[in-house]
């Protein structure tokens, strides 16, 4: 039967057949589609929100891509600006110290200076003494600091100065300071490298001779200052060192190949006997060069006395005036007998004829036979019971002065201002040819016109 066969189970279940179902089969077949199971029908409703899902994620993937090319297109554009940027800034901001506080500014000075700012001044470890006055900024000790080799370029040490706060920092003072630092490790030591100077006084009293000065220094723990340098460099100035003094080339005030006798002015000499920064024997006699200069002055140096002595001249009369001397006021007037025997007219004998130089000539002999430490023990210008050599080597016969005609070679002690001035004006006016050191605690000296005075004097003022 037709109908029969057409609602058996097996043509319900034949989805091929083309016929739709309806009614209770249609129920039927609905739910078997798997419209509230999960069946083919929930797949391909997955499968639409997967669509869906797709195109969120493709959104996603292209912004991400967007802002990878926009930080690609940032980057080409700051790599291809920042030398332009740099070469702009840098200028600017060396002109603009206070412009490095802007990170971006000290970060393209930084990046200018490059190994500037790590390499060391040099491979020299020698350390240096530098000082800050009052008043010093950084840009003001920067080309004192590369003239002394402590930095090697400006500007690397002037940025991290900067950096590192240095102008607050800096204080007056000595540092010592290696030739081989980075910038970095200069300006720390212009923090924290200050030396506390030590320093002591050695006073030169006037009428000492060189050899005396320097026996003085080994009598004095002048760390820094040797004692046989200095005697070296006195002797035999160097050519280094008098061409630092102009004045000391003039032969008519220092004759070529002379020593520095008479030049190192007596006072009180501050020096530094730190290990660090010594004054040192060259720097000492610096000193006392320095201080003649500025007592004495050019005007001196350029006067000539009443005789037509020249200033070598003159400041060899000084010493032995210094010599004789124990009142200012008698200065002029031993100054005045030596001039007038100078005189060939008033002194027909043309000898001085004055123990002090008798006096330099033994010790100079004497000196000769002892080695230098011991000279500490040598007692100077002191009066002798011998006699000296006959004949007397050449090299001390001139400072004889009572067998050499006129001055001696060369000065023999270091005047007093006042012994110069009395050699350029001596007092030649009474006429005196003679004088006598009074031995009755008075000090004061007895002159004489003629020999017959002067032996009454001697007996007058002689010993009890």
């Amino acid at each position: 039967m037709t109908g029969g066969r057409a609602g058996s189970p097996r043509n319900r279940g034949d989805r091929t057949s083309g016929t739709r179902p309806t009614g209770s089969d249609a129920a039927t077949a609905y739910r078997r589609s798997g419209r509230y199971g999960r069946g083919p029908g929930d797949q391909r409703r997955f499968s639409g929100y997967g669509k869906r899902g797709g195109g969120a994620l493709g959104l996603l993937r292209f912004g991400a891509f967007l802002g990878i090319l926009a930080v690609v297109v940032i980057v080409a554009m700051v790599t291809v600006a920042r030398p332009v940027m740099r070469a702009i800034i840098v200028p600017w901001a060396n002109g603009n110290p206070s412009a490095l506080s802007i990170g971006f500014v000290a970060d393209l000075v930084r990046e200018d200076l490059g190994s500037k700012l790590t390499d060391p001044a040099s491979g020299d470890p020698t350390v240096v003494m530098f000082t800050v006055a009052t008043g010093d900024t950084p840009p003001l000790i920067a080309p004192r600091l590369l003239a002394a080799g402590v930095i090697a370029d400006q500007r690397a040490f002037l940025f991290q100065a900067r950096m590192d706060g240095l102008a607050s920092k800096l204080t007056a003072g000595d540092y010592s300071l290696a030739k081989n630092l980075t910038p970095a490790q200069v300006v720390q030591g212009l923090i924290v490298n200050r030396i506390v100077a030590q320093v002591m006084n050695i006073t030169f009293r006037e009428g000492l001779r060189l050899e005396q000065m320097a026996t003085k220094l080994l009598t004095v723990e002048a760390g820094g200052i040797d004692p046989a340098q200095f005697l070296t460099l006195v002797r035999n100035p160097p050519d280094s060192l008098l061409a630092d003094y102009p004045w000391l080339l003039d032969p008519k005030i220092h004759p070529k190949g002379t020593s520095l006798e008479g030049f190192l002015y007596p006072d009180t000499y501050q020096v530094r006997t730190d290990p660090a920064a010594p004054t040192g024997a060259d720097g000492l006699i610096r000193k006392m060069l320095d201080n003649f200069y500025a007592k004495v002055g050019p005007d001196r140096l350029a006067a000539t006395s009443k005789i037509g002595l020249s200033f070598y001249g003159i400041l060899t009369l000084a010493s032995v005036v210094e010599q004789e001397a124990k009142l200012d006021i008698e200065r002029p007037l031993i100054a005045g007998v030596y001039t007038n025997r100078l005189t060939p007219a008033v002194w027909a004998l043309g000898r001085l004829q004055s123990d002090p130089t008798v006096f330099y000539t033994h010790d100079t002999l004497e000196l000769a036979k002892i080695k230098f430490p011991q000279w500490i023990k040598y007692v100077f210008w002191a009066e002798f019971s011998s006699q000296l050599p006959d004949p007397l080597p050449a090299a001390v016969i001139g400072f004889d002065t009572y067998i050499s005609k006129g001055l001696p070679p060369t000065p023999i002690c270091s005047p007093a201002l006042a012994s110069i001035d009395a050699a350029i004006t001596p007092n030649t006016k009474i006429g005196y040819l003679y004088f006598y050191a009074k031995k009755d605690g008075s000090g004061t000296t007895a002159f004489a016109r003629t020999l017959a005075e002067h032996n009454a004097n001697i007996k007058k003022y002689g010993k009890p």
